[in-house]
């Protein structure tokens, strides 16, 4: 019986990095004020077509559900077609939930949230991810996950929609704007803006240049 559990490295499981695949990056911590779940896909060299269109696919999916209004009492299942619809367009799909409850420093899968059919219908004040994905096995596998918080929309009538609360820019490197929207690039011009003027500052306080270059350079409109 190992101590060790199934993400940490050995010797015998672990090797390079190498510039030429992709990398999903599950993350995510506990806080007093909160539990973060994150992943983000990255490529640091030349992707392939494919990798490159699917992975646009996935953040259009991303984009399309996490800007959807929708009205009160709505039930997760109802809108989940949203992230998997720029996928569907060329016959592409993935074989998991689009998302889950997230506690407030309590389970990161927290029931009764999410996008399944038996998921409590969606109201304001809830904590959600939204997550599409692509997967080609032994190829490569693509996950945007961010958590977003239900709140009121601003319509005429009490609707909702999402605000992503996940300040992490998506990976230039992978991105095909000609697939993009309008709707599409002013929702990441927007999300690029909120991440600048939030997560900016606290770099520059703690002195973290090198991460605020970075920053800046991720978040260009």
């Amino acid at each position: 019986d190992s101590p060790l559990s199934p993400y940490s490295p050995s010797n015998g499981s672990s090797r390079k990095l190498s510039m030429d695949e992709m990398y999903l990056s599950d993350t995510g911590g506990q806080y007093l004020d909160g539990t973060t779940d994150i992943t983000r896909t990255v490529h640091w060299g030349v992707p392939t077509p494919l990798q490159k269109e699917a992975y646009t696919r996935v953040l259009m999916g991303n984009i399309d559900l996490s800007r959807l209004v929708f009205p009160p009492n709505t039930a997760g299942g109802t809108v989940e077609a949203f992230a998997r619809r720029a996928l569907w367009d060329v016959g592409l799909n993935y074989g998991h939930g689009t998302g889950h409850g997230i506690g407030n420093f309590l389970s990161v899968h927290e029931w009764p949230v999410g996008f399944q059919s038996n998921n409590v219908p969606l109201a304001a004040g809830m904590f959600t991810s939204i997550e599409p994905g692509y997967y080609r096995d032994g190829e490569f596998g693509i996950r945007i996950e961010d958590v977003a918080l239900v709140v009121e929309a601003q319509t005429k009538k009490p609707f909702l929609t999402f605000e992503v609360v996940s300040l992490v820019p998506y990976d230039r490197n992978l991105i095909d704007l000609s697939l993009l929207s309008p709707e599409q690039i002013r929702y990441l011009n927007t999300y690029y803006e909120t991440i600048r003027a939030r997560v900016g500052p606290e770099l520059r306080r703690q002195g973290l240049e090198e991460e605020y270059g970075w920053l800046q350079r991720s978040t260009e409109p």
